[in-house]
């Protein structure tokens, strides 16, 4: 069977990585991403083939229209000639206004029903919808889809990424300090609306500095470039890609905005602490069950931070459990493939 994976963020790289080196071995993969910064790196790293179509639209609704028209234009062509007979995403617009032209059945992922544009220009047009058994399933629906054609797994995305087994690189950081590593939000999404809180936050740690290394992960250029004129060497701004996790694994607390790298934290059992900039299922039950604490004034985090470095570190043996009683969301698409494959024959 030929599989086309489409492909547009970090996240979606690191979920779909071993879900392709599985489906590999019995199918013949398409994997199609963007000229997106963090992607095209993580590729590398991840090992994954992808072919590049088109580019990242920015934060621009205008740019994003016209980013995502030429990439349509490019993907038509590829598809046409290599005739997938599946299509999997994470609920790619372009994907799936493609798949549909072409009458090719959509397999699509999500947890971000907050994502309204992307929902509206993917859902209609996909056959079924995998998604994290916390999410009810009406959070989908109003979007145009049936309820029989979504099913849930018992797991969130980010304990795909936390199990898979990766080298960890150390980052070189002062270890007669504790580390504290800061992931600003995502600035250029359609369902984000300016400027974030982000750099206040940086700013309130980074005054402990002398205590701490402070380490921020930027997600664009632009994003990296502005932090470390802002900051001036007060802190490391990162200045390649990295997988998350070795990231991480320096940490002794991490600080995010409530997305998948604050997810994959929180399941590794480090001290996290969310600014929910985004909010969204996904945080408001790691925060249910305590695996993450939520604090949106940048004032009050560097207090939080003290106290959660003066106490135990969180305790990994619940995260533990929590991440080994989630289930591997690969089994669900392979049933979910097989039951497409039969409705076609």
């Amino acid at each position: 069977m030929k599989i086309w994976v489409d492909i547009l963020t970090p996240k979606q790289l690191l979920f779909f990585a071993p879900m392709i080196r599985k489906l590999s071995k019995n199918h013949r993969i398409l994997c199609t991403s963007r000229n997106y910064r963090e992607v095209v790196k993580l590729a590398k790293l991840k090992h994954v083939n992808v072919v590049i179509v088109g580019k990242h639209g920015g934060a621009s609704k205008e740019q994003k229209l016209l980013a995502s028209i030429k990439r349509m234009e490019y993907l038509y062509e590829l598809i046409r000639k290599i005739s997938p007979d599946i299509t999997i995403s994470f609920c790619s617009p372009e994907a799936a206004r493609i798949s549909y032209g072409f009458g090719i059945k959509h397999l699509a992922f999500s947890d971000s029903p907050h994502a309204e544009a992307v929902m509206r220009l993917s859902i209609p047009f996909v056959q079924k919808l995998l998604i994290p058994w916390i999410i009810p399933k009406n959070e989908f629906v109003r979007y145009g889809i049936s309820r029989k054609d979504i099913i849930h797994y018992k797991a969130i995305d980010a304990s795909v990424i936390v199990k898979e087994k990766s080298k960890i690189e150390k980052v070189p950081v002062n270890k007669s300090k504790k580390t504290i590593v800061i992931r600003p939000e995502e600035t250029e999404a359609a369902y984000v609306s300016g400027l974030g809180v982000s750099s206040k936050i940086i700013y309130e740690v980074s005054k402990q500095r002398t205590k701490y290394n402070v380490v921020v992960l930027a997600r664009y250029y632009s994003q990296k470039n502005r932090l470390r004129d802002e900051f001036d060497g007060r802190i490391m701004v990162m200045d390649k890609v990295v997988d998350g996790k070795s990231l991480l694994s320096s940490a002794d607390v991490f600080i995010g905005s409530g997305g998948t790298m604050t997810a994959e934290s929180a399941l590794m059992g480090i001290p996290t602490i969310s600014y929910n900039a985004v909010p969204n299922h996904i945080e408001k039950y790691l925060v249910r069950i305590g695996l993450i604490r939520r604090e949106t004034n940048p004032k009050k985090i560097p207090f939080v931070v003290k106290n959660m470095l003066q106490r135990d570190r969180q305790n990994r043996e619940k995260a533990k459990r929590i991440l080994d009683s989630m289930e591997d969301p690969y089994s669900k698409l392979i049933d979910t493939i097989r039951t497409i494959q039969n409705n076609i024959n």
